[in-house]
């Protein structure tokens, strides 16, 4: 079983950053292809960023050149950076981890406003 805990969510206004952490409890985390989703109000859920057990990333149009995703495997945790934040990445972010079946965390509110 794997269980994900996000954190650093919060209010923030226009144009600043915060960084979201994601600590997973289970064995071998390197293995895990590890990622961010993200659910605004009344849209589906969509890709925001992965990072796979050989440190290749992956990033959505939408945040590339904002946002960089990386990982502590002596930690078992992975990391979102958001800087230039924008009131349009307003939503619910959630953390993944992938080895043939995909788990989810609760999920970190993020709010972009001023």
């Amino acid at each position: 079983q794997v269980q994900l805990v996000e954190s650093g969510g919060g209010l923030v206004q226009p144009g600043g950053s915060l960084r979201l952490s994601c600590a997973a409890s289970v064995i071998r985390f390197s293995i895990y292809r590890m990622g961010w989703y993200r659910q605004a109000p009344g849209k589906q859920r969509d890709l925001v960023a992965t990072i796979t057990s050989g440190g290749t990333t992956n990033y959505a149009d939408s945040v590339k050149g904002r946002f960089t995703i990386s990982r502590d495997n002596a930690k078992n945790t992975v990391y979102l950076q958001m800087n230039s934040l924008k009131p349009e990445d307003t939503a619910v972010y959630y953390c993944t981890a992938y080895n043939y079946v995909n788990y989810w965390g609760q999920g970190t509110q993020v709010t972009v406003s001023s």
